[in-house]
């Protein structure tokens, strides 16, 4: 079950993505909140799985502050940001602010449900279509992060000691994610990725 915290300062909206949230079998809606300020206080209570956050909220708050906030005390957390304003900025100001996938308000109810689902396996969604995504739907959490753990140039041999699996299991993995996307190599479908937006590789800090 999905825990999510949602943070929309619009009543209407807000009741409604309550409810159907709830009718999700594998969804559960912790808590609402009208301004972004509230959100920190209320993830250290709930502990959400997800929060999905309006870019402006009640008091003129910002999502995307709360966001970056969110993402630094709770790096487990993910973080849906939603918009229906045109400013196309957001996006961008999203990323920058940790934020796993952005939507606009006017998605359909199953693009929502997608976005969800997806998100919390690992995918990131910048986009409001999912067709813009063809292949994230077909993946296992485990393919997901296979990928993810590619487009962070990891080799098979670091994976593999990273999943605590063998190098042999890491190999089938990779042969059915080719499988199913139709590349020749994980190597070019971690580039296709990273390009298309469906993994944002962690940016791991080095010492000097």
């Amino acid at each position: 079950m999905v825990k999510i915290l949602i943070v929309e300062d619009q009543t209407m909206l807000r009741e409604s993505l309550e409810y159907l949230i709830n009718a999700q079998e594998d969804m559960e809606v912790v808590a609402t909140a009208e301004d972004a300020a509230d959100a920190p206080a209320l993830c250290r209570e709930l502990q959400p799985d997800m929060v999905m956050m309006d870019v402006l909220t009640k008091n003129n708050s910002s999502g995307i502050t709360y966001t970056a906030q969110i993402r630094r005390e709770f790096p487990d957390i993910k973080i849906v940001v939603m918009t229906g304003l045109p400013d196309i900025t957001f996006a961008e100001e999203a990323r920058k602010a940790g934020a796993h996938s952005f939507i606009d308000k006017n998605v359909e109810n199953e693009h929502l449900f997608y976005v969800i689902r997806n998100t919390m396996k690992g995918l990131n969604i910048y986009s409001g279509h999912a067709d813009n995504h063809p292949y994230a739907a077909q993946f296992t959490e485990k393919e997901i992060t296979v990928i993810r753990m590619v487009c962070e140039t990891m080799s098979r041999e670091e994976i593999a000691k990273n999943l605590d699996v063998s190098e042999a299991t890491i190999k089938r993995i990779i042969k059915s994610i080719l499988d199913k996307t139709g590349f020749d190599s994980i190597s070019k479908f971690a580039i296709y990725a990273v390009g298309k937006g469906l993994i944002v590789p962690e940016i791991h800090s080095q010492d000097n």
